[in-house]
C-alpha cells in the first residue's frame, strides 16, 4: 500500500505545506522533472509559486534525503524521491529518464578503482541513448 503524500513527509520530519504536497506528488506520478518542470505543473494550481519556492523546498528535502538530484550530465538536472540505490537511462532524442537496476558494487571494488587512491562515498550511472518511442518515430520516418 502505497503512503499518502503528508504521511511520506510526516516520515521525515518535514514539515507539510500545500505547495510541498503538490510537488511531492507531481515527483511520485511523473517521475523525473526538471526544475522547471515542476514549477510549470504547479503554476496552475498555485499562480503566485515562483520558481525560489521551487528550489527551496527541492533543497529542504534534499537534506532530509527526501529527494534526490539526478545530474545528468550536458542537461539540467531532475529530481526524484529518493529510493534504493539505482542507476538511470536518459533518451538523447526527448530527454526521457527511466530507473534501472544495476550492482555497481563490483565494479566501485574493482582494481582500477581501488589502485585510483579513491574511497568511494557515492555513485551513479548515467547511461544514454534513445528511447522505445523515438526509435519508433525514427522507424516511421525511414
Amino acid at each position: 500500500m502505497m503512503l499518502a503524500v503528508d504521511q511520506m513527509l510526516r516520515q521525515r520530519n518535514i514539515k507539510v505545506t500545500p505547495q510541498r504536497l503538490a510537488l511531492v506528488s507531481e515527483l511520485r506520478d511523473k517521475g523525473h522533472l526538471s526544475v522547471e518542470e515542476l514549477f510549470y505543473n504547479l503554476k496552475s494550481k498555485f499562480p503566485s509559486i515562483s520558481l525560489a519556492t521551487i528550489y527551496k523546498n527541492l533543497n529542504a528535502m534534499m537534506e532530509n534525503c527526501f529527494i534526490e538530484e539526478v545530474k545528468i550530465p550536458y542537461a539540467k538536472s531532475k529530481y526524484e524521491i529518493a529510493k534504493d540505490l539505482h542507476s538511470h537511462v536518459v533518451c538523447e532524442e526527448c530527454g526521457k529518464v527511466c530507473d534501472i537496476d544495476i550492482d555497481l558494487s563490483s565494479v566501485i571494488k574493482c582494481d582500477t578503482i581501488s589502485n585510483s587512491g579513491f574511497e568511494v562515498q557515492k555513485s551513479a550511472l548515467i547511461i544514454s541513448g534513445t528511447c522505445c518511442d523515438c526509435q519508433s518515430k525514427k522507424a516511421k520516418v525511414s
